[in-house]
């Protein structure tokens, strides 16, 4: 029933819908931990509430990217190589990985970041139950 559910809803629905939900659960975490990086550098008050809500968005968005190039990504694949295995979370987690990692210009820090999310990406594929 899933599986045909998902071949009929386009990828970008899906990926936008992933965006949706991770950059919800990426502002909970910056709204979680801002407060406490505003206080550890000494803010308070409207600079400190400021100082938060630049936090939450920018968690949400770096988790909403991660979401949505990982969605979009596994989900191309899978319709372009019919299959849906452990090779399509591993080159889609890389991707993902690896835009977020882009933004530092570090070959070596996009490497790793490329690698290790690509690890875990086919770590919580294959752990998934069907």
């Amino acid at each position: 029933m899933e599986e045909e559910q998902m071949s009929s809803v386009p990828c970008s629905s899906l990926a936008v819908e992933s965006a949706i939900r991770v950059a919800t659960a990426g502002g909970i975490f910056g709204f979680c931990a801002g407060p406490r990086e505003g206080r550890r550098i000494g803010l308070t008050g409207v600079p400190q509430a400021s100082y938060v809500a630049k936090y939450v968005g920018r968690f949400g968005f770096q988790c909403g990217l991660v979401g949505g190039v990982f969605t979009m990504t596994h989900c191309g694949l899978q319709r372009y190589r019919g299959r849906n295995d452990w090779v399509n979370a591993l080159i889609a987690g890389a991707v993902a990985g690896g835009a977020v990692a882009v933004r530092t210009r570090n070959l070596t820090q996009v490497v790793g970041t490329a690698g290790l999310v690509s690890a875990f990406s086919v770590l919580a594929n294959y752990s998934r139950t069907n």
